[in-house]
């Protein structure tokens, strides 16, 4: 991507298997956070804003979710929910902040912890990409915008959300290819915007906002 005159847009189809990992207690789930692929860390941390249907809830993560329906620890479910995904730009900085929440909420846990039943068991998955081209390729800044305004939820979700984790940067494709082609100005203002807080539609409008100056 770096110092490419043009912006090839790509996309995404993803295969979701089960792992064969499941659990039914909060011990269990300790157990295994650290053993499970990486890929089912970012699976269960980030597939709800890939998801058509996306619905701003108090949990955005499957974590989160399970915890607080199955496992009713409703304090420790909040607590998950809170982890800010926008700071990490690792699986194992991600990993290691999952861990670390429920490690603190083990410590401070003076009850046995409660066991769903068998047919509420958290089953890990995961996801297998795999990265094709869509034919949408953008020649300058504003035929970009242009472009941004018609791509797909998969390919939008591929440049902005999975960016940050291939690059190991706070940043997306789109504001790396801004940057390299001298707008640094438009690539922060497209850094600064919070795709965890956004519905995909919402994300890319904003976007092409930024890029004819109207406001977000």
């Amino acid at each position: 991507m770096r110092d490419q005159k043009s912006f090839i847009f790509d996309t995404e189809l993803r295969l979701v298997v089960l792992t064969g990992i499941k659990v039914c207690s909060l011990k269990e789930l300790r157990a295994e956070l650290p053993k499970v692929p990486g890929s089912s860390i970012f699976f269960h941390t980030h597939q709800e804003y890939l998801a058509h249907d996306f619905q701003r809830s108090a949990h955005y993560n499957d974590f989160a979710r399970w915890v607080s329906q199955a496992l009713r620890e409703e304090a420790l479910a909040e607590k998950l929910a809170a982890i800010d995904l926008l700071a990490f730009t690792t699986i194992r900085e991600l990993r290691d902040a999952v861990i670390g929440t429920v490690d603190e909420y083990l410590g401070e846990l003076d009850r046995p912890g409660y066991e769903c039943r068998p047919e509420e068991a958290f089953h890990f998955c995961r996801s297998r990409s795999f990265v094709l081209p869509t034919g949408i390729v953008a020649d300058d800044v504003d035929d970009f915008f242009r472009k941004v305004a018609a791509i797909s939820h998969a390919s939008l979700y591929f440049h902005f959300f999975e960016a940050r984790l291939r690059l190991g940067r706070r940043t997306s494709d789109f504001s790396r290819w801004l940057t390299d082609r001298g707008r640094a100005d438009l690539a922060s203002a497209i850094d600064a915007l919070n795709p965890y807080v956004r519905s995909l539609d919402e994300l890319r409008r904003d976007i092409v906002r930024l890029g004819t100056g109207a406001p977000c």
